[in-house]
């Protein structure tokens, strides 16, 4: 099957047609890996959701936001009940 390459705003994109993204599973938003092979053809396969990596990377998140006192105290006191 040959697709067609497209200008993408600065970018360039594929358009895939709607029965591979039915059995792929695809919706709009979805993640694919692209890998390039050694013989030089492009591999294009949904891409797993690795929970350990998320984790690391929210944990990575975490520690370069600084803790700073609690919004919710600084509401409730200028708050009239």
């Amino acid at each position: 099957m040959d697709l067609q390459v497209a200008k993408w705003g600065n970018s360039l994109a594929l358009r895939i047609p709607s029965e591979i993204v039915r059995q792929l599973g695809l919706h709009e938003g979805a993640t694919v890996e692209a890998q390039l092979t050694v013989d030089g053809s492009l591999s294009i396969r949904p891409a797993q959701w690795n929970r350990k990596a998320f984790a690391l990377e929210l944990t990575e998140a975490r520690g370069s936001m600084p803790m700073s006192e609690p919004v919710m105290e600084e509401l409730r006191s200028g708050a009239r009940y």
